[in-house]
């Protein structure tokens, strides 16, 4: 696991390792940002785990200043999952500058790229290929791939996710990425 110190722990019962975990979010706006801290808080609380979370929340407009776009793509090329909450119309130029960076400047490759889309019926030829194009981000960074479309932008009541719902195939992507997280990670003992 990419998390494992550089050297062996002590042998004293007083020395205690936690892994972190980094989780990079990109958003567009106000709604999908509040959107994708829900999705996160919703994952940290699955995982369970003793580890120490990360985050770092950029958003679209952000990642048009170059300097800060170099320390966003910093943080992503170094991220477990790196998850885009986004309207699904297509992605400005300087996020897919964002994207192409960290991907080709990255030593170890995220575990997961996870991106949460509105769901509305107008739009889906542009939503299909903003995700197309993140799979295919996936694919060339040999990352899992994760897309969930949900009604929850623009929607007078927004859904509550529930542990139940992880079961359901509608919300399916949460518990796959927090399969994908645990598999990944070390075992402790």
């Amino acid at each position: 696991m990419r998390h494992a110190p550089n050297s062996l722990p002590p042998e004293s019962p007083d020395f205690a390792w936690e892994p972190s975990f980094n989780v990079v979010i990109a958003y567009e706006d106000l709604d999908t940002g509040k959107h994708a801290k829900r999705t996160y808080d919703l994952l940290v609380e699955k995982l369970e785990m003793n580890c120490e979370f990360n985050t770092e929340m950029w958003k679209f407009d952000v990642l048009g200043i170059p300097k800060l776009r170099h320390i966003a793509a910093q943080g992503a090329a170094a991220a477990d999952i790196v998850l885009i909450s986004c309207r699904g119309e297509e992605l400005p130029p300087h996020v897919k500058l964002w994207i192409e960076s960290w991907l080709s400047n990255k030593t170890e490759a995220p575990l997961a790229l996870m991106a949460l889309f509105e769901s509305k019926r107008d739009g889906a030829a542009q939503r299909e290929a903003v995700r197309a194009y993140l799979a295919d981000v996936a694919r060339r960074g040999h990352m899992e791939f994760f897309a969930h479309q949900d009604e929850w932008l623009g929607c007078a009541k927004q859904p509550v996710l529930r542990d139940e719902d992880f079961q359901d195939p509608k919300h399916r992507t949460l518990s796959m990425v927090a399969n994908a997280v645990l598999r990944s990670m070390p075992v402790s003992g």
